[in-house]
């Protein structure tokens, strides 16, 4: 693809941006070398790396790749055999480490459905002992650690031994009273890689040694005194040591490096490519952008398309096609009104597309993969573009026809501008004629008539217009595709004050086929303000419907909670009753068994049983009365005349036979397919619940035998009962339960204190029975009874009320 074509249309700037989302010097020149792809496929699966690097950087952030290192120099001197410096072995320690983290970044916690980059990441090799040694031995560029070998660790221990001896050895000489008479100092210093002292002068024979070194006054002479030559040549021979081992140290490590090369060298593409792939990411995310779908039908879509360079907060979107039912676009309008930059927007997201790079545009625009993009456009608001004239324009468009073909874009500013009107517009004509046979998409701008009029009268040429505001004369930066531009020279004139008798004469000026399609483009233009007002209401109507809609399904939801609530705690009451009445039923059964045993004890006659059995119904009558006092709220409506629901029909309920057409009452309840038995006089039968209905008499009798089923049980026990029970010697399970009917039979009798002795003991029985008294309902408080009343052996229980 043509060079030239990536400055007009600033692909370059977007690749700086791009260059600015890098860690590394080699990932912008890997930029500054971006060309767009032509290869279908190379630009899908360069668009879904980008795609992979917004999903992983919203996910768990950017890949960590750092600043790269450029490793090409070192591995083609070791691959040589030098040897590499402790500064190059740092930076060969960087490369790994890097390499080492950003796969262990790729092979954690990531988001599903990606394919390229952990790909890429599974391909980078680590090779941590390497990596280790020289972090261990390598200290900074111009130091290793003694740990760096056995060997060194030695001969460094014998160097520090070494000085320490001779240091020793010249303090003892400048510490004596003759030294004071021939030291300039009684210091200790270094000259040539020796030790030496300050000795005057004039003592310089009082001290026999080697001189190495004078002051600037050459009053003083620096002399490495005789008593230490040997140390000191010693000590020089462990320095020359030092550095064999050293120099052994790096060519071994050189020659690791030169082992690990290749993983070296592509562990370094690696990292380049996600750093690449990465920074592709960051600029989408940046941008706002999204993946567009390519097509091979060569048709270009975008939707709500926002130029890149242009301030986010400022640009207007575009919404436009091109290819499907029209492959010319041509765009009219006021000068500054942003044809350009539309022309530029089109041009721009191709290039990006091809190039790999989201499109700051919906992610259902389309764009084909171009083999060629031109671009004729002299940028009037660009300080980077001269002002193009009519023969650079004719120089461009000779070698777009020279080039052009089908699968190409070609993109034309002010189309035959430059020369006389009429010619222009020919020309015009003639070369969207011709650009036409060659079968390539074309959109243009122009400010011509004549063109407006061959958009309309040409299959598969479109009009576009850029709206203007007349009211404030200023453009909206809004694409109209379908309809032509109006000049609008008139208007703005006269809001600008011109004499209306200036105008009119103008207008007469004007031919009256001009005069006709300026007045059908302006009530074009009125009809298509009318239609949008129109459509804005309709929208607002339809949300308005929508958020209603909406509102009554929540009130419709919250009503359906609340009705399961309220069947929720009937169903909780109705088994509380349950249970209060089997207690009840249990307690007369005792009594008409204790009755019985007093028959058989004490001789007992009939009429003692009859009259024991006579007050065990008349408190069932009492209890009745209790529970009609009390009834349920249970949210059931018994509709009568039609087909009953499964969950209300319940045995005893009188319903009728429709088909028989006789009435009858329900023996059981319906199982899941609706199938119950009934009677009708003295015949059992089964039938279905949908050729059954309720009477209207069964609505009144349900009512009454709710209220009785659901009342309250009162149970007056015998007047006998003590306020005291004794469990000493029961077990803890037995106790319990004695304890739990014992207050059961308390409550019921209406005692508000009652006391359970259960003895001191080890305290299990009275640990064990005073945590059940704490989940007891009937249980107010209890405490331990005063010490003249069994103190811990006895626990004092305070019953509720019962209301």
């Amino acid at each position: 693809m043509n060079y030239s074509v990536r400055e007009t249309l600033e692909l370059n700037k977007i690749l700086d941006l791009l260059a600015e989302g890098t860690n590394s010097a080699l990932t912008v020149k890997k930029i500054a070398g971006l060309e767009p792809m032509t290869n279908r496929r190379m630009v899908q699966d360069a668009l879904t790396e980008t795609t992979e690097a917004v999903s992983v950087i919203m996910y768990k952030g950017s890949i960590p790749v750092g600043n790269i290192e450029d490793l090409n120099t070192i591995i083609g001197m070791v691959r040589r055999g030098r040897c590499l410096s402790m500064r190059e072995l740092i930076s060969v320690r960087r490369g790994l480490t890097a390499a080492r983290e950003v796969k262990a970044f790729l092979a954690g916690d990531m988001p599903a459905d990606l394919r390229i980059i952990p790909e890429l990441g599974s391909l980078i090799e680590t090779v941590p002992k390497l990596e280790n040694d020289i972090g261990i031995a390598i200290i900074s560029e111009d130091e290793m650690a003694d740990n760096a070998s056995s060997e060194l660790k030695n001969i460094r221990r014998d160097i520090r031994n070494k000085n320490e001896m001779i240091r020793s050895k010249l303090h003892k000489m400048i510490s004596s009273n003759a030294a004071k008479t021939y030291l300039q100092e009684a210091i200790i210093t270094i000259r040539n890689e020796r030790y030496v002292i300050p000795v005057k002068k004039e003592y310089v024979n009082l001290v026999p040694g080697m001189v190495h070194d004078q002051s600037s006054t050459r009053a003083t002479l620096f002399i490495e005194p005789q008593a230490v030559v040997n140390l000191n040549n010693e000590l020089k021979q462990l320095f020359a040591d030092e550095q064999a081992e050293i120099t052994r140290i790096l060519k071994s490590f050189s020659e690791r490096v030169a082992e690990h090369s290749y993983v070296l060298e592509n562990n370094q593409k690696i990292l380049i490519e996600l750093d690449f792939i990465n920074a592709k990411g960051k600029l989408s995310c940046t941008m706002e952008g999204s993946e567009p779908s390519l097509n091979e039908e060569g048709i270009l879509e975008i939707k709500n398309g926002r130029h890149p360079l242009i301030d986010s907060k400022k640009v207007v979107p575009i919404n436009l096609e091109i290819g499907r039912s029209w492959t010319t676009l041509l765009i009219t309008g006021p000068n500054t009104g942003g044809k350009t930059v539309t022309l530029k927007t089109i041009g721009l997201f191709a290039l990006m597309t091809q190039s790999g790079l989201h499109i700051p545009a919906d992610a259902t625009s389309t764009i084909p993969v171009f083999n060629e993009i031109f671009a004729d456009i002299g940028d009037e608001q660009s300080i980077e573009q001269n002002l193009s004239t009519f023969s650079s324009h004719m120089i461009n468009i000779i070698k777009i026809f020279e080039k052009a073909g089908p699968n190409c874009l070609v993109l034309l500013d002010e189309l035959g501008a430059g020369t006389d009107p009429l010619e222009g517009a020919a020309l015009g004509i003639a070369q969207l004629e011709k650009l036409k046979e060659l079968g390539v998409l074309v959109v243009a701008t122009t400010h011509y008539t004549e063109l407006k009029k061959y958009a309309l009268a040409t299959q598969g040429v479109m009009n576009a217009s850029m709206e203007f505001d007349i009211e404030t004369l200023s453009p909206t930066f809004k694409l109209r595709v379908g309809l032509p531009g109006k000049s609008n020279a008139f208007e703005i004139s006269r809001k600008l004050g011109l004499s209306d008798s200036i105008i009119d004469r103008a207008t007469e000026l004007l031919d009256e086929e001009q005069l006709e399609f300026e007045d059908a483009v302006s009530k074009m233009e009125a009809d298509r303000i009318s239609a949008e007002a129109a459509l804005r209401e309709a929208g607002k109507t339809r949300e308005k419907a929508e958020e209603e809609k909406e509102e009554a399904e929540k009130e419709l939801e919250l009503a359906r909670k609340e009705a399961v609530k309220v069947i929720e705690k009937a169903k909780t009451e109705a088994r509380e009753m349950l249970k209060e009445a089997k207690i009840m039923i249990e307690d007369i059964g005792e009594e008409l068994r204790s009755i019985k045993d007093i028959q058989g004890n004490t001789g007992f006659n009939d009429g003692h049983i009859a009259d024991g059995i006579a007050k065990s119904k008349a408190a069932l009558r009492k209890a009745e009365g209790r529970y009609a006092r009390r009834e349920i709220d249970v949210p059931v409506t018994l509709q009568t005349g039609k087909i009953p629901d499964s969950e209300i029909l319940k045995p005893g309920m009188r319903i009728k036979h429709v088909k028989l057409n006789q009435k009858g009452e329900v023996e059981t309840v319906p199982d899941s397919r609706g199938n119950l038995l009934i009677r009708i006089g003295s015949i059992k039968m089964n039938v279905n619940i949908k050729d059954l209905i309720l009477i209207e008499s069964e609505v009144a009798g349900n009512k009454e035998r709710k209220r009785r089923r659901y009342s309250n049980i009162s149970y007056n026990k015998s007047k006998n009962i003590k306020t005291e029970i004794n469990l000493i010697g029961e077990n803890l399970d037995d106790a319990i339960t004695i304890m739990n009917k014992y207050i059961d039979d308390a409550f019921l009798a209406g005692l508000k204190n009652v006391s359970i002795i259960h003895g001191r003991g080890e305290g299990v029985l009275r640990n064990g029975l005073r945590r059940e008294l704490k989940h007891n309902k009937h249980v107010k408080t209890f405490k331990s009874a005063p010490y003249n009343e069994g103190g811990e052996g006895c626990t004092i229980v305070e019953l509720i009320g019962k209301k």
